[in-house]
């Protein structure tokens, strides 16, 4: 029995499934983070803590950022794609400040023409047969240059 609840832990870390709900802040160690989900996929150094980025993206609505103290001790996690995370990205900043502060867009498109990249990332709608998308645009030099929203038709 203990090897299929194993099994079966493995299978949905590797289906991406979101089991944030089994860490805690303060007690969990950086080797169950990584058990329970997976190996981040970025890393930021912010003095003495470790961010890993843990995205749900392209379909989730999720995208979390875990912080790891030097003691190896998960101290703290964030959902980042809030309305106040999307309320803080302004002109200027850099497709690395918008990553470590939203985490992995769901999508990634560059427009030649009018020489911009636009990501976006899924919120929640309030429409019951439409996705939401918050729009970042940068510029060509990877700055920021507005931001938005827009509807797509669910499948």
């Amino acid at each position: 029995m203990r090897a299929f609840i194993l099994m079966l832990g493995a299978l949905l870390t590797l289906l991406g499934c979101d089991r944030t709900n089994e860490l805690r802040p303060g007690i969990s160690m950086a080797a169950e983070v990584i058990e329970k989900m997976g190996q981040p996929a970025m890393e930021w150094q912010e003095g003495a803590d470790r961010v890993w980025e843990y995205p749900f993206t392209p379909e989730g609505t999720r995208n979390y950022m875990l912080t790891i103290g030097p003691d190896g001790i998960l101290k703290a996690m964030e959902q980042v794609l809030t309305p106040e995370n999307f309320a803080r990205v302004q002109p200027g900043m850099t497709r690395q400040d918008i990553r470590r502060l939203l985490g992995k867009p769901a999508s990634v498109q560059f427009f030649e023409l009018k020489q911009e990249e636009v990501w976006d990332w899924k919120e929640p709608s309030t429409f019951p047969n439409n996705d939401t998308r918050f729009d970042v645009y940068f510029n060509n030099t990877g700055q920021v240059t507005r931001t938005g929203r827009h509807e797509v038709p669910k499948a």
